[in-house]
């Protein structure tokens, strides 16, 4: 039985489009409207269904991305891949599905970046982290399951800064810089199964998330 209101269908038919149209109206209720009027919604309807707030706005939008992911990447999918390859499609998929609101991801991110809206920056990123590795098919329930969606939201960071500044053909630097990021990260989980094997080599956390931030050009 679908459980989904309607005005929760509403506002999951409007949240790309609200995205999209952020590109020239900014995250605003006026890129509602747009998006509604383009998908022959009333305005009055759409204003119901979606927050005011800019915040609120790029909530919805990035869970629409996260469903649309999960979409794209079905378990039959999915299963045939590599554990690497299933990460590196997944955030490049997003970037992909993001392109058409590319220069409204870059509002987005000056509005999170601003104090009062930290948290519900950090809540985004780890959500959005947290759909990837569930859609790759991760079940770890112990501190891995931490330190896995810590790096991957470290990661996905810097590649779409890089994204957002890219002038290249078919977003060719991105990629590069995306397949350097995935390489460090399935090195730093080899790291890890030496730890839990016994290993004396004992990788810092903290200044491994630091270099996928800022990782060294």
């Amino acid at each position: 039985m679908d459980s989904v209101t309607p005005l929760e269908r509403i506002r999951r038919q409007l949240a790309l489009a609200v995205g999209e149209n952020a590109v020239f109206d900014g995250w605003t209720p006026t890129a509602v409207e747009a998006a509604a009027l383009s998908a022959g919604v009333e305005p009055v309807q759409a204003r119901l269904a979606l927050p005011k707030d800019a915040v609120g706005l790029i909530d919805v939008y990035g869970q629409a991305v996260d469903r649309a992911l999960e979409e794209a990447f079905p378990p039959e999918r999915v299963t045939v891949m590599k554990i690497r390859a299933r990460i590196r499609e997944l955030l490049w998929t997003r970037l992909q599905v993001q392109a058409p609101a590319r220069e409204a991801i870059r509002r987005a991110l000056a509005i999170l970046a601003m104090p009062q809206n930290l948290a519900s920056a950090a809540r985004f990123s780890w959500r959005t982290a947290d759909v990837i590795w569930r859609i790759a098919g991760d079940t770890a329930t112990d501190y891995n399951h931490y330190t896995k969606r810590l790096t991957l939201s470290a990661v996905y960071g810097s590649t779409l800064l890089h994204w957002l500044n890219d002038e290249s053909e078919g977003f060719a630097e991105t990629a590069a810089f995306l397949d350097r990021r995935i390489d460090e990260v399935m090195r730093f989980e080899k790291w890890k199964a030496d730890w839990r094997a016994g290993s004396d080599r004992r990788p810092s956390l903290s200044r491994f998330v630091a270099r996928l931030r800022y990782p060294p050009r």
